[in-house]
């Protein structure tokens, strides 16, 4: 079975809003040449022609999906809202949140972009495919069911997972979200739950900078359901890879999902212009080598991995490269350019200890 790699070029078109990096153009913001939000098609675009230039996407069940239904996406949000959506996007397009802008025609490109991660989903659990990756955009894991915010619409891998329990594919789902941002949207969706847990690693206080507390463990049946990881700015790859191996995996183990879904933002890499943790290419290869034998072990190998951030239109292409190697065990690389550079930009050893303190303080809140 190959690896899936679901994107469509219709969302690479999604736009609209006058921002200068995340600030409204007025008064004194000046606009900006190059164009608006971070959230561009470029880093999505470079990172799909990064693969066919290697060779890799011949190796890739590469394909697009339809978009998501209404019924698909009321699952997750209300109707109120999908119509309000639907009659702005038919319009002139609009801003329904925080940061969220979009184009006429952008609630069709987002019930595509959630529809490239149910179609993902599906198709692992089905076992047409061994494992898969949605080029998601816009992204999904901070919209909340009526409140789009931090350029996400609708909430893709929310959607994609009741889908998938409709269809009666799976019952138990584990949700790793290392986008450097809180997946504060899917932590609220699923927050009362127990057949979903939700594990986010982020940059402590950056977006939303009121919400990722070590404390926030879930609700009612959903309490000790919902693992939140903030790490201070600065951490790298050591770091990361410690709050892997010792909080996400064995709280893995303990789940016993029927599947591992990643939210996989590559905004934790050392050049992103809104964060400030310093994770190189190899962190992501090596964070998904950890999670793909995890889910070997413990379902059958399902794993499927939903697009979020990232923004260095650089470097973001071989960060997804690294990870497309590891899901797909293909013997074709894309050398990280900057390599020798990350490398010796890695904290030192007395800041990795200190680091190292904090997650032994998580490990005995999370897991006792």
């Amino acid at each position: 079975m190959q690896t899936g790699f679901f994107y469509d070029e219709q969302t690479f078109w999604h736009g609209g809003g006058h921002y200068a990096l995340t600030f409204p153009v007025a008064g004194l913001v000046q606009p900006l040449v190059s164009g608006g939000l971070p959230e561009a098609p470029e880093t999505k675009r470079r990172f799909k022609n990064l693969l066919e230039v290697t060779g890799l996407s011949k190796e890739l069940a590469m394909q697009s999906a339809r978009p998501c239904t209404q019924d698909e996406l009321a699952r997750v949000h209300p109707l109120d809202f999908l119509n309000k959506f639907k009659e702005m996007s038919d319009s002139n397009g609009g801003e329904l949140g925080l940061r969220t802008p979009f184009l006429k025609g952008g609630y069709e490109i987002a019930a595509l972009s959630a529809g490239l991660s149910r179609a993902a989903l599906e198709d692992v659990l089905t076992g047409k495919l061994k494992n898969a990756y949605a080029l998601s955009r816009p992204p999904g894991h901070h919209c909340l069911p009526d409140w789009p915010n931090g350029f996400c619409l609708l909430n893709n891998l929310a959607i994609a997972i009741e889908a998938a329990r409709a269809a009666q594919l799976a019952q138990r789902f584990v949700v790793i979200d290392w986008d450097v941002h809180h997946g504060n949207g899917t932590e609220h969706i699923f927050y009362e739950r127990d057949d979903v847990l939700t594990i986010s690693i982020h940059q402590d206080r950056n977006y939303p900078t009121n919400t990722g507390a070590l404390a926030d463990k879930g609700k009612g049946k959903g309490l000790g359901y919902n693992i939140n990881i903030p790490l201070p700015a600065g951490a790298g790859h050591i770091t990361y890879l410690e709050a892997m191996t010792r909080l996400v995996l064995p709280a893995c183990e303990a789940f016993q999902p029927d599947v591992i879904i990643v939210a996989c933002g590559f905004d934790a890499a050392i050049f992103d212009p809104l964060a400030h943790q310093l994770c190189t290419a190899e962190t992501f290869r090596e964070m998904t080598r950890l999670v793909r034998d995890t889910a070997e072990r413990l379902c059958e190998g399902r794993l499927m991995m939903s697009h979020e951030g990232g923004y260095s239109e650089v470097y973001v292409p071989f960060c997804g490269h690294a990870v497309l190697e590891e899901m797909s065990g293909s013997a074709l690389t894309a050398p990280d350019p900057m390599a020798q550079v990350v490398t010796a930009r890695q904290p030192a050893a007395t800041t990795t200890a200190f680091f190292s303190g904090l997650i032994d303080e998580m490990v005995k809140e999370h897991l006792g």
